[in-house]
Order: C-alpha cells, then sequence, then structure tokens
C-alpha cells in the first residue's frame, strides 16, 4: 500500500515524488518512456534556487532576450544581474526522476489505464513497459501529473476535459556557429503572424543545439511549415534536425484540482503555465510541490479537503501575475497590428526591467510605482492607436 502514487514523471511528477519521499512516505512514480515534451527549456534563477538544480543541468547561460516584429523589427533586451538558464527536457526531466528515485521513491516505467475502487481499495491500473503486463499500484492518493489533456483529470475532475490550450512544435537541431541571425547566448521571441496567427515562435539556444519551434491555437495551421519558415528566418534551415516533437500546452489553471476523495492534479494537468509567455517548468514544479504539501497535509490530517491546499497555495502566490499575463496575451496576441505595437513597447526601459524583475523573481515588482503609471499609459496609448507602431 503505497501513501501515494505519482502518475507522471516530468518536472511536476518527479518533483512531487521526490519532496513526498524525502518527507518519509512512502511513493511509487509511473512514467511513460520516451516522451520529451517540446519545450525551449529556458528555466529562471529562482528555480535553480528553489529546487536545488545543478549548474551541470544548464546547457546555456542566456543573456539577451530578442523580441522580434511582424515587420522584422526587433528590440534586444538585457538580462541584467543574472542569466536565464536553458536545459535539455531529454535530460533534465530524466535527472529529476532519478533524484526521485534516490530520495526513496519506487519508479515504474508503463502507461497509465485506469483508476479501479471497485474492491473499496484505490489502485492504479497501468501497462508495464517491458513486460506489457497490465499491473496495479494500491495506494491512499493519487498525483496526477500526466501532461495536459490528462487522462488522470478527465477521468476525475470535474471540468478537467476542458482545459483551453495551444499545440507546440519544436525542432532540436545541431547549433551553428554564431552569425548574423544566431546568437548562442541570447534567446529569440518572434511575433509574427506567418510563423504563429496567435502565438509566437522561438529561437532558444541549447549549447551544442537548438530549440527551434512555435505554438497555436488556431486549426489548420501546418506547424511543421511554419518552423521550415521559421529556420530559413533565422538563418537555420540547413542545420541537422536532431528530433520533432509536438505536444498541448496548456493556457488556463483549472477551477479545481481535486476530486474531493483521493485525486489531487498538478503542473500541465492542472493547467499551470503562464500565459503570454507559455513558459511552464518553473510552475510546473511548484505545481509538484504544492500537489505533494496538500498530499501530505490530508493524510496528516484526514481530511480530503486538504487537498484543495494545492491550488489555494499556487494561487495565492501566482494568480496575480497570471491575470496579467492572460490580459496581456488578450490584448496583443490577436493580430500583426497588435504584434507590433507590442515590440514598440518592449522598447521601453521600464518595460524591459519590470519583465525581468518579474520573470526572474515570479513577482509583481511594486519598487517603482512611477514605472508602472508610465507604462500603463504607454499601454492605453498603443491598444487605443493614439501612438504608431513604429513610434518608441
Amino acid at each position: 500500500m503505497y501513501d501515494v502514487v505519482v502518475i507522471g514523471g516530468g518536472p511536476s511528477g518527479a518533483t512531487a515524488a521526490e519532496d513526498l519521499a524525502r518527507s518519509g512516505r512512502k511513493v511509487a512514480l509511473i512514467d511513460r518512456a520516451g516522451r520529451i515534451k517540446p519545450c525551449g527549456g529556458a528555466i529562471p534563477p529562482r528555480l535553480v534556487d528553489d529546487f536545488a538544480i545543478p549548474e551541470a543541468q544548464l546547457v546555456a547561460k542566456i543573456n539577451t532576450a530578442r523580441m522580434v516584429s511582424p515587420t522584422q523589427r526587433s528590440v534586444d533586451i538585457p538580462i541584467e544581474n543574472g542569466y536565464v538558464g536553458m536545459v535539455d527536457r531529454e535530460h533534465f526531466d530524466e535527472f529529476l526522476r532519478i533524484r526521485a528515485a534516490d530520495a526513496g521513491a519506487d519508479r515504474f516505467t508503463g502507461s497509465f489505464k485506469s483508476i479501479d475502487r471497485s474492491s473499496g481499495v484505490t489502485k492504479v491500473i497501468f501497462v508495464d513497459k517491458d513486460t506489457r503486463e497490465t499491473k496495479e499500484l494500491s495506494t491512499k492518493l493519487i498525483i496526477g501529473a500526466d501532461g495536459a489533456r490528462s487522462n488522470v483529470a478527465r477521468a476525475e475532475v470535474p471540468g478537467g476535459d476542458k482545459i483551453p490550450y495551444v499545440i507546440a512544435y519544436h525542432e532540436i537541431i545541431e547549433a551553428p556557429n554564431a552569425h548574423g541571425k544566431y546568437d548562442p547566448s541570447r534567446c529569440d521571441v518572434i511575433y509574427d503572424g506567418e510563423i504563429s496567427p496567435d502565438f509566437y515562435g522561438w529561437v532558444f539556444p541549447h549549447g551544442h543545439s537548438a530549440s527551434v519551434g512555435m505554438g497555436t491555437g488556431v486549426d489548420g495551421v501546418d506547424l511543421k511549415e511554419a518552423t521550415a519558415k521559421l529556420r530559413k528566418a533565422s538563418g537555420l534551415e540547413g542545420c541537422k534536425t536532431i528530433r520533432k516533437e509536438g505536444a498541448p500546452i496548456p493556457l488556463k489553471p483549472l477551477d479545481r484540482w481535486d476530486n474531493g476523495k483521493d485525486v489531487v492534479l498538478a503542473g500541465d494537468a492542472a493547467g499551470v503555465v503562464a500565459p503570454s509567455s507559455g513558459e511552464g517548468i518553473y510552475y510546473a514544479m511548484v505545481g509538484g510541490r504544492v500537489a505533494a504539501t496538500a498530499a501530505a497535509a490530508t493524510l496528516a490530517s484526514g481530511r480530503v479537503s486538504d487537498l484543495k491546499l494545492a491550488r489555494s497555495l499556487f494561487m495565492k502566490e501566482h494568480k496575480t501575475v497570471f491575470k496579467v499575463l492572460a490580459s496581456m496575451q488578450n490584448a496583443y496576441y490577436r493580430s500583426d497590428d497588435r504584434r507590433e505595437r507590442f515590440v514598440s513597447l518592449c522598447h521601453d526601459i521600464d518595460v524591459q526591467r519590470l519583465t525581468f524583475e518579474a520573470y526572474m523573481n515570479k513577482k509583481l515588482v511594486k519598487a517603482r510605482p512611477l514605472a508602472h503609471v508610465k507604462i500603463g499609459l504607454k499601454n492605453i496609448a498603443h491598444l487605443m492607436g493614439i501612438v504608431s507602431a513604429e513610434h518608441i
């Protein structure tokens, strides 16, 4: 009998399993083999600090972000007093799973099938990868960390089948030598309707490789064709392709993360990807940690209502940031004209500083109220068309 079975071994599930194992709980971690999520791989210094990520996991350190508009105007934003770390999900996720196992979690490789309570005991049914046998694990609680369009969420949590998402696709390529369009210490974010009509494209260096991709929620967009256009525009069409990956990315946290008895969601399964930026690794790991906290509280108290702690703890710290980012996405991602204005707004030094202070520390900065007023006025002027997109 396990205290908790964690379904899904990405950053969220692996974090939850490690935290619970380190606290002395009997934990199982079930992960599907061979899955690598398409992801730019950016992590802020706060993640490195909060989750004790060793330097060896960083394949690159980024010191500049370049924003590119539909008309190919660009603004380079220096990352002051720090860096953005880059990880390769193929190796980073496995590192986290190994760390969870080293902490005491029992690791299983296979595909989740269902949850069975017919005997009066909660059992997780899965198909073992190596033997192809159907196996079961008895448990008191379950953490569903099986990604966007989560099977656990759809089966167990009200509203779990209605989460909005975009489809992300990227290609990992061999990185070229630095040239006019590619800098191994710079992340490029491309706001162009030709690449993505409602989200953005990216070129993120990973040391010896790079992630080139895009996301969209619009039906009918050819993701591979759009990525090919992006590679050509970035001077990367001749680089060798190492692998290709696609997957859904949720756009909004679910209103409910638990089923009121023995299941709580974490990470993409709960919808915790930042709007506008699509940033997910940090929020997934926080989601795993709060799910583990909620599970531990429920085991200690016997109150299933404590499973709600996962969502309340997460939203208490991050709700405002998510609301601001969602408003920005709704305002600026709807047309190329709006995207042009957004890149123009990014030229403002106050926008740059506040944006990266918020990114690095995961908090809205309140130290400069006049800067907030100034940004608010510029934002209104751009949205109302009072200033032209070319005006800086």
